[in-house]
């Protein structure tokens, strides 16, 4: 894979970008993320295809996006675990072009989707959950990008100790506590999540960090799209690029520790070796 360097810098810096300031991508930059798009790498070893769209060619439209034509589609097989994998997987190519100096923002429900879909051309068995515009930032958000942000809250998150846990859901975890795996759970508190409403839960228990999707009212699967379990991707993602910043040698598991939980969905863990 293309080389993933200085990723806590990038995940700490990143926002999402919906104001672009009209410039072409050049060829160089363009290059660099088609050679990174071939090979994106996730734990549950689910590919993702992804393929560069152009808004006229296709009649794409975005009602909160300006300034930029050019957009990034996912595609994926529809089977367990296809949502995680590809939010995983998706992110790390949306910290890859925040590396270039570009900006992007997960696109989910704002969007002409059938265009999108038949763009990417799915086949019955596939699935589109997101795509993105990529592009040169604006110097100044549009009225819409800064209303949106405001009322979505989309710099604030929720305090550590609501996020982490030590052993049972019934004890927080405190950053003292945390010791080595303070940083890459920040970054998991830092991970975009679907009008914010971060869904992660993260228990710590016999050296292995457990995540869990507490789901959101309003936020169930619809046929296909889980856009919760995309979250969950993004947040695994970031968990691994910050422990392996680290040099934390880490095993992605699928292990249920089965805690005693009544609102909670066993998603996946990594071990600490």
């Amino acid at each position: 894979m293309t080389d993933m360097k200085n990723m806590i810098e990038q995940i700490k810096a990143r926002r999402s970008v919906r104001t672009f300031d009209g410039r072409l991508l050049d060829e160089d930059t363009k290059e660099k993320l088609k050679s990174f798009m071939k090979d994106v790498e996730n734990p549950f070893d689910i590919p993702v295809e992804f393929r560069f769209l152009d808004a006229k060619e296709h009649g794409l439209t975005c009602p909160v996006v300006t300034g930029t034509n050019l957009y990034v589609g996912g595609k994926i097989k529809n089977m367990p675990n296809a949502s995680v994998a590809f939010g995983y997987s998706f992110e790390e190519f949306i910290l890859y072009a925040q590396s270039l100096g570009l900006g992007t923002v997960w696109l989910g429900g704002t969007m002409n989707r059938a265009a999108f879909e038949t763009a990417m051309e799915l086949s019955e068995d596939e699935m589109m959950p997101c795509a993105s515009p990529v592009g040169y930032i604006a110097k100044k958000m549009s009225v819409r990008e800064s209303m949106m942000r405001m009322a979505i809250k989309a710099d604030e998150r929720l305090p550590f100790e609501e996020l982490f846990y030590d052993g049972t859901f019934e004890t927080p975890l405190s950053k003292e506590k945390a010791d080595s795996l303070r940083l890459p759970l920040e970054m998991v508190r830092l991970a975009p999540s679907a009008v914010n409403k971060q869904p992660w839960r993260v228990v710590i228990k016999d050296n292995c960090v457990h995540f869990y999707l507490k789901r959101s009212k309003g936020f169930g699967h619809e046929g296909k799209l889980d856009m919760q379990m995309i979250d969950m991707g993004i947040a695994l993602c970031h968990f691994a690029l910050a422990a392996k910043e680290c040099n934390l040698n880490i095993a992605f598991v699928q292990a249920d520790p089965e805690l005693p939980l009544s609102d909670m969905e066993y998603i996946a863990s990594y071990k600490i070796l």
